[in-house]
């Protein structure tokens, strides 16, 4: 009997592990996704004050999903952006968004 309840003990801590392993991998995956921007929009997507480039952080979701499909469809003029939004998929643009919709300022 004691023996069983290490093995349930065991696996309840192992699939707990296993579990917040695979939330930290989607974190990081996200943190790595959204770093994609840090080249112009600044690091965490928090641009320098008075740059003509805008910071992502707090920007709403909708808007910001808008914008990038607008780069990528060509309907939004740019000069880096229509060719860096094709490189992304639906799914991805909106993890970026969401991403950065819930950073605070």
């Amino acid at each position: 009997m004691n023996t069983r309840i290490r093995l349930a003990a065991a696996l309840l801590i192992a699939a707990a592990t296993s579990a917040t392993m695979a939330q930290d991998a989607a974190n990081l995956h996200l943190r790595g996704l959204a770093a994609t921007c840090a080249n112009c929009h600044g690091t965490d997507g928090r641009t320098t004050d008075g740059s003509a480039i805008p910071s992502l952080v707090g920007m709403p979701k909708s808007y910001m999903i808008m914008q990038i499909k607008a780069f990528k469809d060509g309907s939004r003029p740019a000069t880096v952006m229509h060719q860096l939004s094709k490189g992304f998929t639906d799914q991805q643009i909106d993890s970026i968004a969401t991403y950065f919709a819930a950073t605070k300022r």
